[in-house]
């Protein structure tokens, strides 16, 4: 019975075998998958590559460097020793006889060569700076226009070079080159600029500057201007003639004369150097460093066939904050210094006297008129122009100062505090 089961059975019964392995098959599925695995670390490489450089912004933002430079002092005087009286003869000592030789016309030439050697050398810290318009002319032509003047490098940061120029020569430009003394040109661009003096500070990248160049340039050393006395002997480099690269030699033959200017008073040398009307550069000492800035805005009418240049000392703090991208704050004042002298002869208070408030100026908005007398910003007394200047500088554009002056009127002078909004010249 139970074998006529099985027989029964037995036509559904079924062995199961295995599936052959397609072995081309499996070898293009790996294939395939590599070829993925190889497309996928591409892409991921190329994307870590292209995205490295914005993530390590975003995760350790670079901090620009800042430029410092020092204030300078006047230079005391020291004490000299009188000498003793029972002693003193007027017979010279023998061995301190001082022996006046003549001099050639060999010698002159020695000295000239050597100061002209002191300007070659200052030629590595100099630039020309070319300022490229884009105009049309009658006839709807486009044409460019191109200004020129001579610029200083002031400083290198490791990212940028830092030059310092006259606003003049790139106004209203739309690209901005400078070319250092190996005739290497390279695109710079503006940081910012004081609308006063009518200086700027430009960029330009390192990394844009080949290495020959970079190794041929110098930075420029701002000297003491303050120690400059009537009779120094000076050199003007840069472009004082309105030829880049020329050098001129005389002396300075005036360090008392000074200027009044929006918001600051400038010490002004005046030279027997004969230059351009339109010329620029820097006026430098024989030990090369830059002591005055060549500007011919603040000539006379008698000296403009000589050249004359601002102080680089109180220069200073405007060029370290044009370097460092601040703008310059702006009140919009002509001011004085009331001295004690002045004070008690024409019974004025003591402080900053106002001698010009500016049209549409943050100070003609605030009431400030001509023939007050500032005593105090923010608190803190202002006794002279430097003081008023330094304490404006450390001022940002937007603050609102609080400017106590002395106002003169039938009873006297009466105390006004009056709310500033700080600005910038433009």
């Amino acid at each position: 019975m139970q074998e006529n089961k099985q027989d029964k059975y037995e036509f559904i019964s079924e062995k199961i075998k295995e599936k052959p392995v397609n072995k081309k098959k499996l070898v293009y599925h790996v294939c395939f998958v590599v070829l993925l695995a190889v497309l996928f670390g591409i892409v991921a490489s190329v994307t870590f590559v292209l995205c490295q450089p914005k993530m390590d912004d975003l995760l350790h933002p670079k901090e620009d460097p800042t430029i410092t430079i020092p204030k300078d002092e006047p230079e005391q005087e020291t004490e000299t020793e009188e000498p003793d009286t029972e002693t003193e003869t007027n017979e010279p000592d023998s061995e301190a006889q001082i022996v006046y030789e003549q001099l050639t016309l060999a010698d002159f030439q020695t000295l000239q060569n050597e100061m002209y050697a002191i300007g070659k050398q200052a030629n590595k810290f100099i630039v020309a700076v070319t300022g490229v318009k884009s105009n049309t002319d009658w006839f709807n032509n486009a044409y460019e226009s191109k200004g020129q003047g001579s610029g200083i490098i002031i400083a290198n940061s490791g990212q940028e070079l830092l030059i310092l120029t006259e606003r003049k020569v790139i106004a209203g430009a739309s690209s901005v080159y400078v070319t250092f003394v190996n005739d290497t040109s390279v695109e710079a661009s503006i940081k910012k600029y004081d609308g006063n003096t009518g200086i700027t500070v430009l960029s330009v990248p390192v990394d844009e500057i080949d290495n020959d160049t970079m190794n041929l340039i110098s930075v420029a050393v701002l000297g003491n201007s303050l120690a400059i006395t009537q009779g120094t002997l000076a050199l003007a480099v840069g472009s004082p003639l309105g030829t880049n690269y020329s050098i001129l030699t005389g002396n300075i033959t005036s360090s008392a004369y000074s200027i009044s200017t929006i918001d600051a008073n400038y010490d002004i040398f005046t030279t027997d150097i004969v230059g351009s009307k339109n010329g620029s550069g820097a006026l430098i000492n024989l030990n090369g460093e830059v002591i005055g800035l060549v500007t011919q805005g603040y000539s006379s009418e008698g000296d403009q066939n000589t050249l004359t240049a601002i102080s680089i000392s109180e220069l200073k703090p405007v060029i370290e904050m044009l370097s460092n991208n601040k703008d310059i704050p702006y009140i919009g004042l002509e001011i004085t210094t009331v001295t004690n002298t002045i004070a008690k002869e024409n019974d004025i208070p003591k402080g900053v006297y106002i001698k010009e408030v500016k049209m549409d100026s943050p100070a003609m908005a605030a009431g400030l008129q001509s023939g007050d007398v500032i005593t105090e910003i923010d608190g803190e007394a202002v006794i002279s122009v430097d003081g008023y200047q330094t304490k404006l500088l450390s001022l940002t554009p937007g603050d609102v100062a609080e400017v106590t002056i002395q106002r003169q009127g039938n009873d006297g002078y009466t105390e006004i505090k009056c709310p500033v909004t700080v600005s910038v010249l433009q």
